[in-house]
């Protein structure tokens, strides 16, 4: 991912807006496309700062966590159900989801999936 222009080039291409030059005379004063001194300047009007928006992180697992009680639910209910039912049932109530978005979720929560065998593994003769 890119990063953003420098607030210096934002402010001083945007000073020359304010100057009277054209937006778009601006941006070729300045070396950038017209379209960036136009949404700088559309920034500037509706935050009242040209700076750029955040970058990167979660912007979609509140979804799921809307639904976190009922799955905790499911899992009290049936201990050993897998995934792909988990999903089947998000999607009897009308969320859509793929599995890996279920499996981020218990990631998250520290809930592990991973079914144990009931003795303890053999460290010198393996047991079949």
């Amino acid at each position: 991912m890119g990063k953003p222009l420098s607030i210096d080039l934002r402010v001083r291409a945007l000073a020359a807006v304010d100057a009277g030059l054209s937006r778009r005379a601006a941006a070729e004063r300045f070396g950038v496309s017209a379209s960036s001194v136009i949404r700088w300047d559309q920034a500037r009007r509706e935050r009242g700062d040209p700076g750029p928006k955040s970058q990167g992180g979660d912007r979609t697992s509140h979804r799921i966590e809307k639904h976190a009680d009922f799955i905790f639910a499911l899992l009290e209910e049936r201990g050993d159900i897998t995934l792909e039912e988990i999903r089947t049932a998000l999607s009897a109530r009308g969320f859509h989801t793929a599995i890996s978005t279920i499996w981020r979720f218990f990631d998250r929560h520290a809930v592990t999936r991973k079914k144990r065998p009931a003795m303890r593994a053999n460290r010198t003769v393996r047991t079949s």
